[in-house]
Protein backbone atom coordinates (compact mmCIF):
# COMPACT_ATOMS: atom_id res chain seq x y z
CA UNK A 1 0.00 0.00 0.00
CA UNK A 2 1.12 3.57 -0.67
CA UNK A 3 2.23 5.42 2.47
CA UNK A 4 3.92 8.58 3.66
CA UNK A 5 6.76 8.01 6.11
CA UNK A 6 6.92 10.58 8.91
CA UNK A 7 10.03 11.19 11.02
CA UNK A 8 9.77 13.00 14.34
CA UNK A 9 12.92 13.01 16.48
CA UNK A 10 13.81 9.30 16.85
CA UNK A 11 10.33 8.14 15.91
CA UNK A 12 9.09 6.88 12.56
CA UNK A 13 5.46 6.19 11.64
CA UNK A 14 3.34 6.08 8.51
CA UNK A 15 0.23 7.81 7.18
CA UNK A 16 -1.91 5.61 4.93
CA UNK A 17 -5.39 5.55 3.47
CA UNK A 18 -7.52 2.40 3.55
CA UNK A 19 -10.84 1.87 1.76
CA UNK A 20 -13.56 1.42 4.37
CA UNK A 21 -14.16 -2.26 3.65
CA UNK A 22 -10.44 -3.05 3.72
CA UNK A 23 -9.74 -1.34 7.04
CA UNK A 24 -12.58 -3.19 8.75
CA UNK A 25 -11.04 -6.49 7.67
CA UNK A 26 -7.59 -5.49 8.93
CA UNK A 27 -8.38 -4.44 12.52
CA UNK A 28 -9.43 -6.37 15.60
CA UNK A 29 -12.12 -5.11 17.92
CA UNK A 30 -11.30 -6.00 21.52
CA UNK A 31 -14.48 -4.58 23.05
CA UNK A 32 -18.14 -5.31 22.33
CA UNK A 33 -20.02 -2.64 20.37
CA UNK A 34 -23.76 -2.27 19.86
CA UNK A 35 -26.05 -0.78 17.26
CA UNK A 36 -29.85 -0.87 17.23
CA UNK A 37 -30.17 -4.58 16.46
CA UNK A 38 -26.62 -5.65 15.77
CA UNK A 39 -23.39 -6.02 17.68
CA UNK A 40 -19.69 -6.53 17.14
CA UNK A 41 -18.34 -9.40 19.18
CA UNK A 42 -14.80 -8.77 20.45
CA UNK A 43 -12.05 -11.08 19.29
CA UNK A 44 -10.46 -13.30 21.89
CA UNK A 45 -7.21 -11.85 23.15
CA UNK A 46 -4.18 -14.11 23.69
CA UNK A 47 -2.88 -14.03 27.25
CA UNK A 48 0.55 -12.94 26.02
CA UNK A 49 -0.87 -9.88 24.22
CA UNK A 50 -0.33 -7.58 27.19
CA UNK A 51 -1.34 -4.30 25.59
CA UNK A 52 -4.57 -5.63 24.06
CA UNK A 53 -5.40 -7.14 27.45
CA UNK A 54 -4.76 -3.80 29.14
CA UNK A 55 -6.88 -1.75 26.73
CA UNK A 56 -9.67 -4.32 26.85
CA UNK A 57 -9.68 -4.22 30.65
CA UNK A 58 -10.00 -0.43 30.65
CA UNK A 59 -12.81 -0.46 28.12
CA UNK A 60 -14.69 -3.08 30.14
CA UNK A 61 -14.42 -1.25 33.45
CA UNK A 62 -13.97 2.48 32.92
CA UNK A 63 -17.12 4.61 33.07
CA UNK A 64 -16.40 6.20 29.72
CA UNK A 65 -16.69 2.86 27.96
CA UNK A 66 -19.75 1.35 29.64
CA UNK A 67 -22.29 -0.38 27.41
CA UNK A 68 -24.91 2.39 27.34
CA UNK A 69 -22.42 5.13 26.57
CA UNK A 70 -20.73 2.98 23.95
CA UNK A 71 -24.11 2.32 22.30
CA UNK A 72 -24.99 6.05 22.30
CA UNK A 73 -21.59 7.08 20.95
CA UNK A 74 -21.65 4.52 18.15
CA UNK A 75 -25.23 5.50 17.25
CA UNK A 76 -24.35 9.20 17.04
CA UNK A 77 -21.32 8.49 14.86
CA UNK A 78 -23.34 6.23 12.58
CA UNK A 79 -25.99 8.95 12.23
CA UNK A 80 -23.26 11.43 11.34
CA UNK A 81 -21.96 9.12 8.60
CA UNK A 82 -25.48 8.96 7.17
CA UNK A 83 -25.95 12.74 7.23
CA UNK A 84 -22.51 13.69 5.94
CA UNK A 85 -22.59 14.49 2.24
CA UNK A 86 -20.17 17.25 1.29
CA UNK A 87 -18.15 17.11 4.49
CA UNK A 88 -15.86 14.10 5.13
CA UNK A 89 -17.43 11.66 7.63
CA UNK A 90 -14.05 10.60 9.08
CA UNK A 91 -11.77 13.64 8.85
CA UNK A 92 -9.48 12.56 11.71
CA UNK A 93 -6.96 9.74 11.59
CA UNK A 94 -7.41 6.37 13.23
CA UNK A 95 -4.28 5.23 15.10
CA UNK A 96 -3.20 1.63 14.49
CA UNK A 97 -0.41 -0.47 15.97
CA UNK A 98 1.32 -3.64 14.83
CA UNK A 99 4.20 -5.37 16.53
CA UNK A 100 5.50 -6.44 13.09
CA UNK A 101 8.31 -4.44 11.56
CA UNK A 102 6.88 -3.35 8.23
CA UNK A 103 9.10 -3.01 5.20
CA UNK A 104 9.05 0.35 3.43
CA UNK A 105 10.21 0.79 -0.17
CA UNK A 106 10.42 4.43 -1.20
CA UNK A 107 9.34 5.66 -4.61
CA UNK A 108 12.24 6.76 -6.80
CA UNK A 109 13.09 10.36 -6.06
CA UNK A 110 10.76 10.53 -3.03
CA UNK A 111 12.47 9.38 0.19
CA UNK A 112 9.37 9.60 2.38
CA UNK A 113 6.70 8.33 -0.02
CA UNK A 114 6.62 4.68 -0.95
CA UNK A 115 5.08 1.27 -0.55
CA UNK A 116 4.49 -0.08 2.97
CA UNK A 117 4.27 -3.79 3.67
CA UNK A 118 1.03 -5.12 5.16
CA UNK A 119 1.28 -6.68 8.66
CA UNK A 120 0.93 -10.44 9.03
CA UNK A 121 -1.76 -10.07 11.73
CA UNK A 122 -4.60 -7.61 12.33
CA UNK A 123 -3.89 -4.13 13.68
CA UNK A 124 -4.58 -3.17 17.28
CA UNK A 125 -6.61 0.06 17.38
CA UNK A 126 -4.94 2.58 19.68
CA UNK A 127 -7.50 5.28 18.97
CA UNK A 128 -10.66 5.11 16.86
CA UNK A 129 -12.50 1.94 17.93
CA UNK A 130 -15.84 3.75 18.22
CA UNK A 131 -15.44 5.39 14.80
CA UNK A 132 -14.63 2.09 13.13
CA UNK A 133 -17.41 0.27 14.97
CA UNK A 134 -19.91 2.88 13.74
CA UNK A 135 -18.48 2.53 10.23
CA UNK A 136 -19.03 -1.23 10.36
CA UNK A 137 -22.69 -0.78 11.31
CA UNK A 138 -23.12 1.96 8.72
CA UNK A 139 -21.73 -0.17 5.89
CA UNK A 140 -23.93 -3.10 6.92
CA UNK A 141 -26.93 -0.91 6.09
CA UNK A 142 -25.33 1.01 3.18
CA UNK A 143 -22.90 -1.44 1.53
CA UNK A 144 -22.77 0.57 -1.70
CA UNK A 145 -21.27 3.51 0.18
CA UNK A 146 -18.05 1.64 0.92
CA UNK A 147 -16.45 2.60 -2.37
CA UNK A 148 -16.78 6.32 -1.54
CA UNK A 149 -15.20 6.24 1.92
CA UNK A 150 -11.48 6.04 2.58
CA UNK A 151 -10.21 6.08 6.16
CA UNK A 152 -7.03 8.04 7.01
CA UNK A 153 -4.79 6.04 9.35
CA UNK A 154 -1.55 6.52 11.23
CA UNK A 155 0.37 3.25 11.51
CA UNK A 156 2.96 2.54 14.21
CA UNK A 157 5.03 -0.58 13.65
CA UNK A 158 7.83 -2.65 15.06
CA UNK A 159 7.88 -0.97 18.43
CA UNK A 160 7.80 -2.50 21.87
CA UNK A 161 4.50 -3.08 23.64
CA UNK A 162 5.48 -0.27 25.98
CA UNK A 163 5.32 2.11 23.03
CA UNK A 164 1.72 1.13 22.25
CA UNK A 165 0.79 1.50 25.91
CA UNK A 166 2.37 4.94 26.03
CA UNK A 167 0.50 6.08 22.92
CA UNK A 168 -2.79 4.82 24.34
CA UNK A 169 -2.29 6.67 27.62
CA UNK A 170 -1.20 9.93 25.97
CA UNK A 171 -4.36 9.91 23.88
CA UNK A 172 -6.76 8.79 26.60
CA UNK A 173 -5.40 10.36 29.78
CA UNK A 174 -8.05 13.03 30.29
CA UNK A 175 -10.03 12.63 33.55
CA UNK A 176 -13.25 11.76 31.71
CA UNK A 177 -11.74 9.03 29.58
CA UNK A 178 -9.33 6.91 31.60
CA UNK A 179 -9.38 6.21 35.30
CA UNK A 180 -6.42 7.29 37.44
CA UNK A 181 -5.95 3.73 38.70
CA UNK A 182 -5.18 2.63 35.14
CA UNK A 183 -2.60 5.39 34.79
CA UNK A 184 -0.81 4.10 37.89
CA UNK A 185 -0.46 0.75 36.10
CA UNK A 186 1.53 2.50 33.39
CA UNK A 187 3.77 4.93 35.28
CA UNK A 188 6.52 2.32 35.13
CA UNK A 189 6.11 1.94 31.40
CA UNK A 190 5.75 5.40 29.89
CA UNK A 191 8.83 7.46 29.19
CA UNK A 192 7.28 10.80 30.18
CA UNK A 193 6.31 9.72 33.71
CA UNK A 194 8.18 11.57 36.46
CA UNK A 195 10.71 9.35 38.25
CA UNK A 196 9.10 9.91 41.65
CA UNK A 197 5.74 8.75 40.25
CA UNK A 198 7.36 5.66 38.78
CA UNK A 199 8.98 4.96 42.13
CA UNK A 200 5.66 5.19 44.00
CA UNK A 201 3.92 3.06 41.35
CA UNK A 202 6.56 0.36 41.86
CA UNK A 203 5.71 0.20 45.56
CA UNK A 204 1.99 -0.04 44.79
CA UNK A 205 2.61 -2.87 42.34
CA UNK A 206 4.60 -4.81 44.93
CA UNK A 207 1.90 -4.28 47.56
CA UNK A 208 -0.63 -5.74 45.12
CA UNK A 209 1.37 -8.68 43.81
CA UNK A 210 3.97 -9.83 46.34
CA UNK A 211 3.04 -12.95 48.29
CA UNK A 212 4.10 -11.50 51.66
CA UNK A 213 2.08 -8.28 51.29
CA UNK A 214 -0.89 -7.79 53.66
CA UNK A 215 -2.56 -5.91 50.78
CA UNK A 216 -2.04 -8.63 48.17
CA UNK A 217 -5.04 -8.61 45.81
CA UNK A 218 -6.80 -6.18 48.19
CA UNK A 219 -6.03 -3.17 46.00
CA UNK A 220 -8.74 -2.36 43.47
CA UNK A 221 -7.12 -1.99 40.08
CA UNK A 222 -10.55 -1.84 38.40
CA UNK A 223 -10.15 -5.12 36.66
CA UNK A 224 -8.82 -8.63 37.01
CA UNK A 225 -9.79 -10.34 40.24
CA UNK A 226 -13.16 -10.05 41.97
CA UNK A 227 -13.72 -6.64 43.53
CA UNK A 228 -15.66 -7.95 46.52
CA UNK A 229 -12.51 -8.39 48.61
CA UNK A 230 -10.92 -5.09 47.66
CA UNK A 231 -10.12 -2.55 50.39
CA UNK A 232 -8.77 0.51 48.59
CA UNK A 233 -8.55 1.96 45.10
CA UNK A 234 -5.09 1.77 43.58
CA UNK A 235 -5.13 5.52 42.85
CA UNK A 236 -5.92 6.32 46.50
CA UNK A 237 -3.06 4.17 47.79
CA UNK A 238 -0.74 5.61 45.15
CA UNK A 239 -1.54 9.17 46.25
CA UNK A 240 -0.52 8.40 49.84
CA UNK A 241 2.69 6.66 48.84
CA UNK A 242 3.48 9.41 46.36
CA UNK A 243 2.99 11.97 49.13
CA UNK A 244 5.63 10.13 51.16
CA UNK A 245 7.99 9.62 48.19
CA UNK A 246 7.79 13.29 47.26
CA UNK A 247 8.81 14.29 50.80
CA UNK A 248 11.77 11.86 50.77
CA UNK A 249 12.69 12.33 47.12
CA UNK A 250 15.95 14.24 47.66
CA UNK A 251 17.24 11.29 49.64
CA UNK A 252 15.73 8.62 47.38
CA UNK A 253 17.23 9.95 44.15
CA UNK A 254 20.74 9.64 45.60
CA UNK A 255 20.36 5.85 45.63
CA UNK A 256 22.41 4.15 42.93
CA UNK A 257 19.75 1.48 42.31
CA UNK A 258 16.19 2.86 42.27
CA UNK A 259 14.63 -0.60 41.99
CA UNK A 260 16.41 -1.79 45.11
CA UNK A 261 15.44 1.42 46.89
CA UNK A 262 11.77 0.90 45.92
CA UNK A 263 11.97 -2.65 47.24
CA UNK A 264 13.35 -1.24 50.49
CA UNK A 265 10.36 1.11 50.82
CA UNK A 266 8.01 -1.75 49.99
CA UNK A 267 9.52 -3.82 52.81
CA UNK A 268 9.01 -0.94 55.23
CA UNK A 269 5.30 -0.63 54.30
CA UNK A 270 4.88 -4.41 54.39
CA UNK A 271 6.41 -4.68 57.85
CA UNK A 272 4.33 -1.78 59.13
CA UNK A 273 1.08 -3.31 57.87
CA UNK A 274 1.99 -6.66 59.43
CA UNK A 275 2.63 -4.94 62.75
CA UNK A 276 -0.62 -2.98 62.39
CA UNK A 277 -2.55 -6.15 61.62
CA UNK A 278 -1.34 -7.69 64.86
CA UNK A 279 -2.11 -4.53 66.80
CA UNK A 280 -5.69 -4.32 65.46
CA UNK A 281 -6.33 -7.98 66.19
CA UNK A 282 -9.80 -9.26 65.24
CA UNK A 283 -10.86 -5.88 63.86
CA UNK A 284 -8.49 -6.24 60.91
CA UNK A 285 -10.44 -7.13 57.73
CA UNK A 286 -13.63 -7.16 59.82
CA UNK A 287 -16.70 -5.72 58.08
CA UNK A 288 -17.95 -4.39 61.40
CA UNK A 289 -14.92 -2.10 61.75
CA UNK A 290 -13.30 0.60 59.65
CA UNK A 291 -9.76 -0.67 60.22
CA UNK A 292 -9.11 -1.74 56.63
CA UNK A 293 -11.32 0.83 54.92
CA UNK A 294 -9.66 3.46 52.68
CA UNK A 295 -9.91 6.32 55.19
CA UNK A 296 -8.00 4.35 57.84
CA UNK A 297 -5.53 2.70 55.47
CA UNK A 298 -4.55 6.10 54.08
CA UNK A 299 -4.06 7.45 57.59
CA UNK A 300 -1.94 4.40 58.49
CA UNK A 301 0.32 4.93 55.47
CA UNK A 302 1.01 8.43 56.80
CA UNK A 303 1.80 7.01 60.25
CA UNK A 304 4.09 4.50 58.54
CA UNK A 305 6.00 7.33 56.85
CA UNK A 306 6.38 9.13 60.19
CA UNK A 307 7.57 6.01 61.99
CA UNK A 308 9.94 4.98 59.19
CA UNK A 309 11.77 8.30 59.37
CA UNK A 310 12.70 7.68 62.98
CA UNK A 311 12.93 3.88 63.28
CA UNK A 312 13.23 2.13 59.89
CA UNK A 313 16.63 0.66 60.66
CA UNK A 314 17.68 -1.95 61.39
CA UNK A 315 15.28 -3.98 59.24
CA UNK A 316 15.94 -7.04 61.37
CA UNK A 317 13.39 -7.20 64.17
CA UNK A 318 11.44 -4.29 62.71
CA UNK A 319 8.04 -6.01 62.75
CA UNK A 320 8.39 -6.91 66.42
CA UNK A 321 9.61 -3.41 67.33
CA UNK A 322 6.73 -1.81 65.50
CA UNK A 323 4.18 -4.24 66.86
CA UNK A 324 5.15 -3.11 70.35
CA UNK A 325 5.03 0.51 69.22
CA UNK A 326 1.55 0.15 67.75
CA UNK A 327 0.19 -1.98 70.60
CA UNK A 328 -1.85 0.98 72.00
CA UNK A 329 -4.02 0.79 68.87
CA UNK A 330 -5.73 -2.24 70.36
CA UNK A 331 -7.30 0.18 72.85
CA UNK A 332 -8.72 2.18 69.92
CA UNK A 333 -10.77 -0.67 68.51
CA UNK A 334 -14.10 0.58 69.79
CA UNK A 335 -13.57 3.95 68.07
CA UNK A 336 -13.20 2.19 64.73
CA UNK A 337 -16.50 0.36 64.82
CA UNK A 338 -18.40 1.01 61.59
CA UNK A 339 -21.50 2.07 63.45
CA UNK A 340 -21.12 5.71 64.48
CA UNK A 341 -17.63 5.99 62.96
CA UNK A 342 -18.31 9.23 61.09
CA UNK A 343 -19.83 10.82 64.19
CA UNK A 344 -16.75 9.89 66.24
CA UNK A 345 -14.48 11.37 63.56
CA UNK A 346 -16.44 14.39 62.34
CA UNK A 347 -14.89 16.22 59.39
CA UNK A 348 -15.85 18.31 56.38
CA UNK A 349 -14.74 15.56 54.03
CA UNK A 350 -12.47 12.58 53.48
CA UNK A 351 -9.27 14.65 53.27
CA UNK A 352 -9.86 16.25 56.65
CA UNK A 353 -10.96 12.94 58.17
CA UNK A 354 -7.79 11.13 56.99
CA UNK A 355 -5.67 13.91 58.53
CA UNK A 356 -7.54 13.64 61.82
CA UNK A 357 -7.21 9.85 62.03
CA UNK A 358 -3.54 10.17 61.14
CA UNK A 359 -2.96 12.52 64.07
CA UNK A 360 -5.00 10.36 66.49
CA UNK A 361 -3.24 7.12 65.56
CA UNK A 362 0.22 8.71 65.69
CA UNK A 363 -0.53 10.26 69.08
CA UNK A 364 -1.75 6.94 70.48
CA UNK A 365 1.53 5.28 69.45
CA UNK A 366 3.71 8.24 70.54
CA UNK A 367 4.89 8.84 66.99
CA UNK A 368 5.80 12.36 65.92
CA UNK A 369 3.77 13.61 62.98
CA UNK A 370 5.95 15.04 60.23
CA UNK A 371 4.58 17.49 57.69
CA UNK A 372 4.49 16.29 54.10
CA UNK A 373 4.24 18.15 50.82
CA UNK A 374 0.68 18.57 49.70
CA UNK A 375 0.07 16.21 46.83
CA UNK A 376 -2.82 16.74 44.45
CA UNK A 377 -5.14 13.76 43.96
Amino acid sequence: MLATRIRQKDGIFYVVSYPAKDILNKVRFISRYYSEDDQITPLSIPQNDEIAQFISRIERTDAAFQRQLSRAKVRSLKNFYEMAVTQPPIPGTVLLFTGDTLGFRSVEGMDNIGHLQEPASKYLIIDGQHRLAALRFYLNEHPDEAKSIDVPCVVFDGRSEDFAAEMFVIINSTPTRINKSHLVDLYERVSWADPDRRFAARIVDSLYSEGDSPLRYRINRLGGRSQKDKWILQAELFNELYRWVRTDWKKIKLATNSYREAEKYYCVVRDFLKAAQRAWGDTWANDGYMTTRPVTLKAMIRVCADLAREDAEPAEGRIQRWEERLAPWSEQQRSFKSEGFYERFPAKGEVERVARIHRDLARAASIEVKSAAKIGG
